[in-house]
């Protein structure tokens, strides 16, 4: 049996195809009304199974013009429709000389019942067409079924935007509520942290004012080792201030807002290495910054980031007398990140995980100093940025520090080396 399939869905033939394949039927195919006429021109065929709604010619027009046929007329001809399916539209499609009727989807049990009994339902249907309903009564009802379909249509698309006008506004004032909340809670930590921070600091200064105090008034009279427990004092106020900062500047980078532009990297890490080189300038850092390196960021956030990559270099190579500090960016499949190495104390890759832990410390404060939060800060910057950072060393002969800032992916430790 060959079988003549009509409908414009590619996805609706490859289901025809696949559910009648292995039942010795041939099939031919056409996307529309006007083309499966072309097909019944050139080659016969047992049976029609049409779509009904379909560009150019529907398939209410293609069984009338079936009908019409001295050589067609006989062919037993299947609907098949998803769109009309009320009683009249099945009504109509017998009216125009369908044999039978089928409602998407279909099972195949349900298409294979219809083709073995269409030619019966064929045999059945009049032969003369004068017992037909007139084509102008056909098109009558025809049209009034399709201004009914459109109405519809219109009623259920004037519905969708009524609700989705509906749904735009209540997501803009939920944004709005939340943007509203997001302001006064940020606003109120803006208020919170500078409220810590100042009483935080009043007992420091009180702290440091008695002790200059006590060293102005009765430094004279005191031995080294008070003297000494004195500047402990000083030094642990200074170490507290230090980190009342770096707490400060943590919840900062973690709120602000994002204002991202093109930054000069490489000019950044210049400006961040002077500083370190002032700070200290009787030690000798070899630094090799790869010139041209740039990025998309917040500029002054991307600055904190460099301030503490490469101070923590600095850091871990003072014990090094060919100290050495790297900037540069990974060349390859990960152009897009960016690396700080050194050849300084390095660490234990066991330990790794805890790096980016806020207070969290892989040396001892009697081998270098610090309060534990500057890879934590640079992580959140990072983070802010859709990047991310790890992290690789070896005790004793340095560290690297990878990072991207929202392009690229930072391959498998171990094969950037």
């Amino acid at each position: 049996m060959k079988i003549l399939i009509v409908d414009d869905m590619p996805e609706n033939l490859r289901l025809w195809r696949t559910m009648l394949r292995g039942e010795n039927f041939e099939m031919v195919e056409a996307p529309d009304g006007a083309e499966a006429l072309a097909v019944l021109e050139r080659e016969d065929v047992d049976v029609i199974l049409s779509d009904i709604l379909m560009p150019r010619m529907d398939g209410y027009r293609l069984c009338q013009e079936v009908r019409k046929s001295e050589r067609w007329r006989e062919i037993p001809f299947i609907f098949c429709t998803a769109t009309y399916t009320s009683p009249g539209d099945e009504q109509l499609c017998h009216d125009v000389g369908g044999d039978k009727y089928l409602r998407k989807p279909v099972t195949k049990a349900a298409l294979l019942a219809a083709l073995s009994e269409a030619a019966d339902a064929a045999r059945r249907r009049p032969r003369d067409p004068a017992a037909l309903p007139s084509e102008a009564c056909v098109m009558k009802e025809y049209s009034e079924r399709l201004v009914c379909k459109l109405e519809k249509k219109n009623q259920e698309l004037e519905q969708a935007r009524a609700d989705l006008e509906q749904a735009n506004r209540e997501l803009e004032s939920r944004v709005q509520q939340r943007t509203a909340e997001l302001n006064a809670a940020n606003q109120e930590l803006e208020t919170f942290s500078s409220s810590v921070s100042h009483d935080l600091r009043a007992p420091l200064r009180h702290i440091d004012g008695y002790v200059d105090i006590l060293l102005r008034d009765c430094g004279g009279r005191l031995d080294e080792t008070s003297l000494g427990h004195l500047e402990s004092v000083r030094a642990a106020t200074r170490t507290m201030s230090e980190l009342i900062d770096a707490l400060l500047e943590l919840s900062r980078v973690t709120r602000a807002e994002i204002d991202r532009r093109p930054a000069d990297l490489s000019a950044l890490a210049a400006e961040v290495f002077a500083e370190l080189q002032q700070s200290d300038p009787h030690r000798v850092v070899k630094l090799e910054i790869t010139p041209g390196l740039t990025a998309s960021g917040d500029g002054r956030m991307l600055r904190i980031l460099l301030v503490n990559l490469l101070g923590n270099a600095w850091k871990f190579t003072r014990k090094r007398p060919d100290a050495r500090i790297e900037f540069g960016r990974i060349r390859g499949a990960a152009a897009g990140v960016f690396f700080v190495r050194d050849n300084g104390a390095g660490f234990d890759m066991a330990y790794a995980g805890r790096l980016f832990g806020a207070f969290q410390r892989l040396h001892g404060l009697h081998e270098f100093e610090g309060i534990g939060l500057g890879l934590a800060t640079a992580q959140r910057i990072i983070l802010r940025h859709n990047g991310e950072i790890r992290a690789e060393g070896v005790e004793g002969q340095g560290a690297t520090f990878y990072f991207t800032l929202g392009e690229g992916r930072i391959p498998v430790l171990g094969s950037l080396s």
